[in-house]
């Protein structure tokens, strides 16, 4: 706090501060940042063009809002970001529980203490950090928890009645007050809790205990909701959804590029004295599963594949390539295909599957989808490239060997005996001849995964590549092998 703050209330009318509404703090402070060209989200990527701009008229018309939208589409984010919008301190009378602003008190506390010492009555100062309350909706949660309770050892205390103000332990959403309230996932707060938010916004007082108490709030009240929950299962009551002047939805990432740049800036990648390098095409496969994941039947859409699984993905595929390097003494962590593989726990965990799916099981599907990812990604890089000495270099019997414990200079040397492989890998986007073997590697490796899509070559799950398999197939096979198993 700066040292020339108005310390007394006589200081701060002085000093020529006039109250203002806490929307109205925000719509001001919005208006700066707008002329300014200010990044209002900064971290949030995707939601320019859609759900940002709704968001700014909501708050330039001084509306309560909510954010319906599946899990992992950064709703909570975005609430908390919204407390970028207060002013960076506003002065309330000190010893106030409900923020009171020092010329426009609200609470008998504050009333009481003007009346007792005037203009000598003390200011505090508050940051916006401060100003910013949050509330995860669950069944449970209790009128006290919310609005507040009497509180039996204030009222002794104090020499106070039970019904006097002054014995209230006031809740969370009194707390808020000249601040900004979230509450997420709305449905699943019980419809008495709702009743008494809308109470205390629409009308400006609560019963506790059986007691009316007028309490004419100050807040900016936002909330969350999946939107399977807000309209089928029906729990928010008729006046509070009349209430919330703007319903906006959220959405994932609809571009392949975007989703990318958010699973690199939200996942850990950094394993400190290791480097890790991630080819631009491993981290493409990875978004894709989550994209191919959204449009499959077999899993449950109205839970949605959350943005936490691409995000959870890479970083399990970043350490199993990790852990190799570390068994090998390599000093670059370089994933690959065969990590995607490896990380499988990561994709399935987050999924949840209808009855076909079942059938199907969660290892199954998890494995089509990462093989269906990388056919998708080979397809948009190198679709239509010549593959035929590829796919007869396996028609003739011979077998590659790459496991995950293989040494990316061990694949190169195995890959090197594919005819045609090692020409593809500046075709599937690699830049240069300097790139590292691990990219290299890992391009090789989406080539054959692709065929393997086409079913044009069978991959084993110890990641054997061997010819498809035809009825009439009883040759052996012969090719390179690192572990000396083929």
């Amino acid at each position: 706090m700066s040292l020339n703050r108005p310390a007394t209330v006589g200081d701060l009318r002085a000093s020529g501060y006039r109250p203002r509404s806490v929307k109205e703090e925000i719509r001001g402070n919005l208006l700066t940042k707008l002329r300014a060209g200010v990044d209002l989200f900064p971290g949030v990527l995707g939601y320019d063009d859609t759900v940002v701009p709704q968001i700014v008229n909501a708050l330039l018309s001084k509306h309560d809002f909510i954010l319906l939208g599946l899990r992992g589409q950064a709703k909570s984010r975005i609430l908390r970001e919204l407390a970028g919008l207060l002013d960076d301190e506003v002065p309330v009378l000190r010893g106030s529980e409900v923020n009171d602003d020092p010329l426009a008190p609200i609470s008998k506390y504050a009333k009481e203490l003007l009346r007792e010492e005037g203009d000598d009555a003390p200011v505090a100062w508050i940051p916006r950090s401060q100003r910013y309350v949050e509330k995860l909706a669950t069944p449970d949660v209790t009128i006290a928890d919310v609005i507040g309770d009497v509180d039996p050892i204030k009222a002794a205390r104090g020499g106070h009645i039970l019904a006097d103000e002054l014995t209230i332990h006031f809740g969370l959403l009194p707390r808020a007050n000249r601040g900004i309230f979230a509450i997420n996932e709305l449905p699943d707060l019980s419809g008495k809790i709702q009743v008494g938010l809308f109470n205390v916004l629409q009308e400006g007082d609560v019963q506790i205990k059986g007691y009316p108490i007028r309490l004419p709030l100050d807040v900016l009240m936002v909330f969350t909701a999946n939107p399977e929950d807000y309209t089928a299962r029906g729990k928010i009551i008729t006046p509070l959804k009349d209430r919330i002047g703007s319903e906006i939805r959220t959405h994932y990432p609809t571009d392949l590029d975007i989703g990318v740049d958010v699973t690199r800036q939200e996942a850990w990648t950094d394993r400190g004295e290791l480097g890790v390098e991630i080819p631009e095409i491993v981290a493409e496969v990875v978004e894709r599963i989550a994209f191919l994941a959204r449009d499959d039947k077999r899993i449950d859409q109205r839970s949605g594949v959350s943005q936490r699984m691409p995000i959870t993905t890479l970083e399990m595929v970043v350490s199993n390539a990790e852990r190799r390097a570390l068994l090998l003494g390599e000093e670059q962590a370089v994933p690959r295909i065969v990590d995607i593989y490896a990380a499988l726990p990561a994709i399935t965990g987050k999924m949840e599957l209808e009855y076909e799916g079942e059938l199907h099981g969660h290892e199954k599907i998890g494995r089509e989808l990462v093989s269906a990812a990388a056919h998708g990604v080979y397809s948009a890089r190198a679709g239509g490239a010549d593959v035929d000495d590829i796919v007869d270099y396996f028609e003739r019997g011979s077998a590659l060997q790459v496991g995950e414990e293989s040494s990316a200079e061990a694949c190169i040397e195995g890959f090197s005996t594919v005819p045609g492989l090692m020409d593809l890998v500046h075709t599937v986007g690699l830049a240069s001849d300097q790139s590292s073997n691990g990219a290299r590697a890992a391009a090789c490796e989406l080539v054959l995964e692709a065929l393997v899509a086409e079913r044009r070559v069978s991959r084993t799950s110890s990641g054997s590549y061997r010819r498809a398999p035809h009825e009439d197939s009883s040759s052996g096979f012969k090719g390179f092998d690192p572990f000396g198993t083929a």
